[in-house]
């Protein structure tokens, strides 16, 4: 059981931090696709991104120092 935990949390940052990196890019390389938002958005979005991709690697940091390969509890 404890090996599905660690999988879910891992898949879920693994998952935030694909979503991050592609909102990233979007807002990097397809600037036009926010189009009738203001800069006030484009900013926020930015680093609510980056945020998550922050948030999603320092989840993966956790769970490989603490778990990877080990049994939890």
């Amino acid at each position: 059981m404890m090996s599905q935990l660690f999988n879910m949390l891992k898949s879920s940052a693994e998952s935030d931090k694909a979503k991050a990196l592609l909102s990233l890019k979007l807002l990097s390389e397809h600037a036009s696709g926010i189009g009738d938002h203001s800069t006030g958005d484009f900013y926020k979005n930015a680093e609510e991104a980056l945020s998550m991709l922050v948030d999603a690697d320092d989840r993966l940091n956790t769970l490989n120092l603490y778990f990877n390969g080990k049994k939890i509890m």
